[in-house]
């Protein structure tokens, strides 16, 4: 699989239990609809390996316990720790009926529609509380609080989007 059918879901941080369980910490706006899933790619060294999902448990605050076929012990476990975790594009939700994952639109162009071309869209911060788009501008970084009305369009063509950001803020990073 390559980089580009790939999204980021979240990263190993602990084992759970000693029979070869870990403790994924899922970076999306809900955990809850990744249930079904059936693989995960961990990069193991540069590479994005598969591994096929026997069981997930969800916990609090975005914790979930994992348990992987061919990962039975404490050991191969620990080799997990502190990896990234993948899935393939296709299987990523929707964070509602009206916004896109924030991490499909990642390299995108964000224009506000007052003050123009304001960079390039280099991370989602998934917060439950306050979740941010951080937009890249010139070496500096720009923080744009998600809420609804901010997106106001998408160009997959362009890789661009267009965003009403509120009254004064980019003046604040500007």
């Amino acid at each position: 699989m390559h980089l580009k059918e790939k999204s980021y879901i979240g990263q190993i941080v602990k084992l759970h239990g000693y029979k070869g369980g870990v403790s994924l910490y899922m970076d999306v706006s809900n955990p809850k609809d990744y249930n079904s899933l059936k693989t995960v790619f961990i990069e193991i060294d540069g590479i994005l390996t598969p591994f096929f999902v026997l069981s997930l448990k969800h916990k609090n605050k975005g914790f979930a316990a994992l348990h992987f076929e061919g990962v039975h012990t404490e050991a191969e476990a620990k080799k997990l720790i502190k990896k990234k975790v993948y899935i393939a594009s296709d299987e990523l939700r929707e964070v509602d009926e009206t916004r896109f994952l924030g991490h499909e639109l990642i390299g995108y162009t964000v224009i506000d529609e007052v003050k123009g071309i304001l960079g390039k869209l280099v991370e989602v911060v998934e917060q439950k509380s306050n979740p941010l788009f951080v937009v890249e501008n010139n070496g500096n970084e720009i923080l744009l609080p998600l809420f609804e009305g901010l997106l106001l369009g998408i160009d997959e063509k362009k890789k661009e989007m267009l965003v009403r950001a509120p009254d004064g803020l980019i003046d604040l990073y500007l």
